[in-house]
């Protein structure tokens, strides 16, 4: 006789295998070494000696043996890994900031706005109305076209003719423009703090999130110090501070013309920064002041900011620090705005403050 005993068995956890485990460590690594591959192996390999992360079974080498294999880095016919990730392990990474940060927030096949209008759409309403051309067969209501056929030529001779049609009223969905900035002054490593590998850890999580549940969408990606200037999508994990002053009117005014440049109605900004601009353009000349909050500064970077509102293009503003002296500004800009803020401190990044001062509330996210 067979005897069966039933014990509680622990559910297997994804990333339970050695690689994967070494894997999420290693993305995380690269961006703090701006992408660097040959630098974050370099990091995971101390860590591993002091740490002991590996074991006789699976040690580094094979470790980098398996992301060779699977794509993730490459390496040329001498052997030599290149110092670049594959544009395979920069999808990783994004993917990887979009579960850190926005882990609640599921992905959609869609990937549209759907707003309370109907119109040209995926999401089907219980309204009917008949065929027109143009529309699409997948919306036909089937039962109600046929009983139109059945009424008016009878079930002996049944033919289903065009104005027999009938078909689903859809949702409308929209689509938006987005420009993503991101601040790389120097107060973003200032004082011995990194800010920088949050905040493009928050722009990666956005670039993936617009780009996976918003297909439809348009993303550009701006940077912003002394002045701006446009990058691509794949330099995000590369982004490093430079010796520059917060311009965050430069930003401002070529996120601007990038939005002229774009014919969708809807359109917005998304600003990434840890706090106050510093900087302006005058003329030729850069105007300075790193110490308190510059009148001159700060009045034409809110004068922007009432600018966007006009034209109807919201600012949302990730605040990558909780200093009171610097969300200060933030906190002007967004009411002049009326736009959303999300503040967090870097050990919180993923549990932000909310403030949408449109609908005048806060909560945490």
């Amino acid at each position: 006789m067979l005897n069966w005993f039933f014990g509680k068995k622990e559910p297997e956890m994804e990333g339970d295998s050695p690689f994967d485990k070494l894997f999420k460590l290693f993305k995380e690594l690269l961006l703090h070494t701006s992408g660097d591959v040959n630098e974050a192996l370099s990091w995971l390999t101390e860590l591993d000696k002091r740490f002991k992360l590996t074991t006789e079974e699976y040690g580094i080498a094979d470790f980098i043996r398996d992301l060779i294999d699977k794509g993730y880095i490459n390496e040329n016919r001498e052997g030599i890994i290149n110092p670049m990730p594959s544009s395979k392990l920069e999808i990783a990474l994004r993917r990887q900031a979009l579960d850190d940060i926005f882990d609640q927030l599921k992905k959609s096949r869609k990937g549209q706005h759907t707003s309370t209008r109907t119109g040209l759409g995926d999401e089907t309403t219980s309204e009917i109305r008949p065929y027109e051309f143009g529309d699409r067969l997948d919306q036909i209501a089937l039962t109600e076209s046929l009983k139109n056929a059945q009424i008016q030529h009878g079930i002996e001779d049944l033919v289903l003719r065009e104005d027999d049609l009938e078909v689903y009223e859809t949702y409308f969905q929209s689509q938006t423009s987005t420009v993503l900035m991101i601040d790389i002054s120097h107060s973003m490593i200032l004082y011995g703090e990194d800010r920088i590998t949050p905040a493009k850890k928050v722009a990666m999580a956005l670039a993936e999130l617009i780009t996976t549940r918003y297909p439809k969408d348009t993303l550009d990606i701006i940077t912003f110090g002394d002045d701006a200037k446009e990058i691509a999508m794949k330099d995000l994990p590369y982004l490093q501070v430079g010796p520059y002053h917060t311009n965050t009117v430069a930003g401002l005014e070529l996120a601007m013309a990038i939005l002229r440049r774009r014919k969708n109605p809807n359109k917005q900004i998304m600003m990434i920064t840890d706090g106050k601009p510093t900087c302006i353009k005058v003329g030729k000349k850069y105007y300075k002041n790193a110490y308190g909050l510059d009148r001159k500064i700060v009045n034409r970077t809110l004068a922007l900011a009432l600018t966007c509102r006009k034209l109807n293009i919201p600012i949302t503003t990730f605040m990558v620090a909780r200093d009171s002296y610097l969300a200060s500004f933030v906190d002007a800009f967004t009411r002049a705005n009326n736009g959303k803020a999300f503040y967090s401190t870097l050990d919180t990044l993923g549990e932000f403050i909310f403030m949408d001062y449109k609908k005048s509330k806060k909560k945490r996210r």
